[in-house]
């Protein structure tokens, strides 16, 4: 009897072990994929952000020049970036910021009244406010010319009208941003000094504001639309984050140059089909006198953009 009731617990016990072990291998066989999966795409998206900065490398060697990209798909918050944090002159990019500030404090009915200036107001490369010393322009006419054609004088006149560069600062701090540093009017403001924090700011600020201005109800939808409709006529900037889209991408840009071979662009493109891309290329090179090239921006843009596809 005690000799059958111990085969019998042997033969229980058996029975529960293998079907513990049937279970636990069961659970195991389910969670390890996931686990596996996880580490897999992490690793994944190591090498890819690895592979991508070794692209940026070989253009900044190529191009002799010091690049930055910050680039953010709105729809998923992915990012791209290499050295996004790294302070540039920020050059002509600014023109942008300021017309969005004289939209959002002023209403349509204000900004078409007309400002006038002198012929001695003029300053180097000023294709629209030269033809119309004396008539003036309006306000919405300035920041017209400022974006699209990039305007020097009408981006002064801009940057009066809101009260100077220290007033321009005070707003953009009130946005959230608290690295543009505006110091000085057009054209000194692009006399770029190494070291120096005046007139610059990062690929990562001109980025993050320039999305602020456009998706955060920074503006009502009248004055986005046109703010957006300017920067799509942008007539400087086509061979830069333009040259380097997907086939089918709409780009909307603002473009800059300054001393040190310094080049850049921000810009908001519109994939077909999706959410928007803000980005912000911004390029130096190390001579004073040195000059830039637009592919380097061309090419940069390509490599983020295809990354975000």
């Amino acid at each position: 009897m005690n000799y059958s009731s111990n085969i019998l617990r042997i033969t229980l016990y058996f029975f529960i072990t293998c079907i513990a072990l049937t279970v636990l291998a069961a659970c195991t066989k389910e969670t390890k994929p996931a686990d596996s999966d996880a580490s897999t795409n992490e690793e994944t998206e190591t090498e890819q952000n690895l592979e991508r900065d070794e692209e940026f490398s070989k253009l900044e060697n190529e191009y002799d020049a010091r690049l930055g990209v910050y680039a953010l798909d709105t729809g998923n918050d992915q990012i791209i970036t290499y050295n996004s944090e790294e302070r540039f002159a920020y050059a002509s990019t600014f023109k942008v910021l300021a017309a969005a500030l004289l939209l959002k404090q002023n209403n349509i009915q204000d900004l078409e009244e007309i400002v006038t200036y002198k012929e001695e107001d003029l300053v180097t490369y000023s294709p629209v406010t030269e033809q119309n010393v004396g008539a003036g322009m309006t306000l919405l006419e300035l920041s017209e010319a400022a974006i699209r054609k990039s305007d020097n004088t009408a981006a002064n006149l801009m940057l009066e009208a809101l009260g100077g560069p220290d007033r321009l600062k005070q707003a953009l701090r009130e946005m959230g941003d608290d690295i543009t540093n505006p110091e000085r009017y057009e054209t000194e403001l692009n006399d770029f000094t190494p070291g120096s924090n005046k007139d610059t700011s990062t690929p990562k600020a001109m980025a993050t504001t320039l999305k602020h201005i456009v998706f955060d109800d920074f503006l009502p939808k009248d004055k986005r639309e046109l703010l957006l409709n300017w920067m799509e006529g942008n007539a400087t900037g086509d061979a830069l984050i333009r040259a380097g889209q997907p086939e089918g991408w709409v780009v909307k840009d603002k473009s800059g140059a300054a001393s040190y071979g310094t080049r850049n662009d921000i810009a908001v493109v519109y994939p077909p089909d999706r959410e928007p891309i803000v980005i912000a290329i911004m390029s130096r090179r190390d001579t004073e006198d040195a000059e830039y090239d637009d592919e380097l921006v061309a090419q940069a843009a390509k490599i983020a953009l295809n990354a975000l596809k």
